[in-house]
């Protein structure tokens, strides 16, 4: 029986075990989700925080309830370790590890490249990788595809003939972008359709097993270079339309018209138009890096992706605008933001998470210090901002009262958590900047600015 064969039939009969490398907003809820189907799971991470919490059941993710990882340990589908020796013992290995941007707004795949040598040096015959981190078109076969095929044989009598492992017949390698949507009410991990691209048609089918036994539906394309790109298209076409209704609203506010108004117009029209919103600037794992990924990639093939690039340009602007707006509502009131007491209301990228990856309100923060301004926050889902790559601001969450909100010169509203008392907040708060018409229904707005 070939290995092809033997993974498949594994797959079929949910006798495989799966892998995870990576235990955070996308790789622990697909972990989850095999289990839910009664494949067992071996989830992997560097963060030795994370694996005591989670072999105990509990959830460091807010949508993430602790029942659901309880209920997999309890019945032993489900255990977390830092201990990547351990990976042998899995049939498919799927990685999940960020991709940031380097400070030169380049792309940072050095934790694909770690995770790659890490399995290059337990890879065993017959196994299967799947990269879900987005990427560049051409990172699964240039990065990862040279690490496993570098891999000396073990001595197999199915390749006794040759030194190195052979894709698609010693081991498949294949790329599957991750859509995770944190906190959709709509649709979860199960019920988004898979794209999946494989190095080789076998690779392919093997892919499309495994994800066929716990997603939706599978979406397959001739190869990991048009999955790679899928996934770029997807989040190119998101950062374009936002920069399109930001750079709307900037003319619309000069010319005293809400922007808001006219994309609720907009949107009756049952064809042709899907609405996009404004905000304080792009924020999550997924939108704010995605198309500098193709814009770089671009390069090496001498194109110059202007229109990408003049989108998230106007992306990144928005911050700088807000605070504009800001300054000009305090000057009415004969007040400066040098020495300003600003409250920044929400701290995590969208409403009703805890995720603050690439949150503009981080952005926000670093602007109003900078020009003076004395800065606190509240986020009832995030009590304390946590170090990230670029900031490390140890502020903790501002309690949201009658007295604290009057005290501040301006309330900025970052974040629009649905369980914000707005009409609380206009009340008792000397200036509203609202930046995602989080105020729309609030009867006075005497002191509310949308910007």
């Amino acid at each position: 029986m070939s290995h092809k064969e033997e993974l498949l039939k594994k797959i079929s009969s949910h006798t495989a075990k799966i892998g995870i490398i990576g235990l955070g907003y996308v790789g622990l809820p697909l972990g989850l989700t095999f289990t839910r189907k009664g494949f067992s799971v071996i989830g992997f991470d560097v963060d030795e925080k994370k694996i005591p919490l989670l072999n105990a059941g509990q959830s460091y993710i807010k949508h993430i309830k602790a029942e659901e990882i309880s209920e997999a340990v309890n019945a032993k589908l489900f255990e977390a370790t830092s201990d990547f020796s351990r990976l042998p013992e899995v049939d498919a290995i799927i990685i999940c590890v960020p991709t940031p941007l380097n400070e030169h707004r380049e792309p940072d795949i050095s934790y694909i490249e770690n995770s790659g040598k890490v399995v290059a040096k337990y890879l065993r015959e017959g196994q299967l990788v799947v990269l879900e981190s987005s990427t560049y078109p051409g990172t699964t076969e240039e990065v990862l595809l040279p690490l496993f095929e570098e891999k000396p044989h073990s001595g197999s009598l199915l390749i006794k003939e040759r030194e190195k492992y052979k894709v698609g017949e010693d081991f498949f390698l294949a790329f599957s972008p991750e859509r995770e949507d944190p906190n959709n009410g709509y649709f979860n991990t199960a019920t988004i359709p898979k794209v999946v691209g494989g190095v080789t048609a076998d690779c392919l089918e093997v892919a499309c097993a495994v994800y066929d036994q716990v997603i939706v539906k599978t979406v397959p394309v001739s190869s990991a270079r048009a999955a790679e790109a899928a996934k770029l298209l997807e989040n190119i076409y998101r950062s374009v339309n936002i920069a399109l209704i930001n750079e709307l609203k900037m003319v619309f506010d000069r010319m005293d018209i809400n922007v808001w108004e006219v994309i609720e117009a907009a949107k009756t029209k049952p064809f042709g138009f899907n609405a996009f919103y404004p905000g304080p600037g792009l924020g999550g794992h997924c939108i704010p890096i995605d198309p500098f990924y193709l814009t770089w990639k671009a390069r090496e093939f001498e194109i110059s992706t202007k229109f990408i690039e003049l989108a998230g340009e106007i992306n990144t602007q928005q911050p700088y605008y807000v605070i504009q707006r800001s300054m000009e509502a305090l000057n009415k009131q004969g007040k400066t933001i040098n020495g300003a007491k600003v409250l920044i209301l929400g701290a995590a990228y969208k409403k009703d998470i805890d995720d603050m990856r690439e949150s503009p309100s981080l952005k926000l923060i670093e602007i109003l210090k900078h020009k003076g301004a004395i800065v606190d926050y509240n986020d009832p889902l995030i009590k304390e901002l946590p170090a990230t790559r670029k900031y490390n601001y140890k502020m903790k969450s501002i309690e949201l009262t009658e007295e604290n909100l009057s005290s501040y010169d301006l309330v900025l509203i970052s974040t629009d958590h649905t369980n914000y008392d707005y009409p609380f907040i206009g009340k008792h708060s000397q200036l509203v900047i609202d930046t995602r018409n989080a105020m729309k229904n609030v009867d006075d707005r005497s002191n509310i600015v949308f910007a």
